[in-house]
């Protein structure tokens, strides 16, 4: 029985460091951002009371975050992190959409989150070719 190794695709030490800049890069918003939902600070409580949101949810949310957050910085649950940062990104888009507000923020971290994971990750490089080889 043979077994067929694919050769992996080439991985540049700019491309690794690129990548985990812009992997780091909205961590610190998105700590910050559960921080603030777990210590329930005024801005917090505000914008709940604004939105018609209970207050009871900005903890459960704020741990969503953080975790979510954490996940996506370890290198062997990076992929399960940034997916469920997409979707708690997503409903922070969906709800900046209802409020008539700008929402470019959520989506432009998402984006930033993907493409970092993407740069570092030559496995999902693998996955999601930007071009084909043939």
């Amino acid at each position: 029985m043979s077994t067929d190794y694919q050769t992996p695709l080439a991985q540049s030490k700019a491309m690794t460091i690129a990548g985990w800049i812009l992997t780091v890069l909205p961590c610190p918003l998105l700590v910050m951002s559960a921080a603030f939902k777990l210590m329930q600070s005024e801005v917090v409580t505000k914008g709940f009371a604004e939105q018609n949101w209970p207050l009871n949810t900005a903890v459960p949310l704020g741990i969503v975050e953080l975790l979510s957050t954490i996940l996506y910085l370890i290198p062997q649950t990076a992929v399960l992190g940034a997916i469920l940062l997409t979707g708690y990104l997503g409903g922070a888009t969906a709800v900046h959409v209802r409020l008539s507000e700008p929402f470019w923020m959520p989506v432009a971290m998402g984006v930033v989150l993907w493409l970092g994971i993407y740069l570092r990750d030559p496995r999902l490089r693998a996955l999601a070719p930007l071009r084909s080889r043939i």
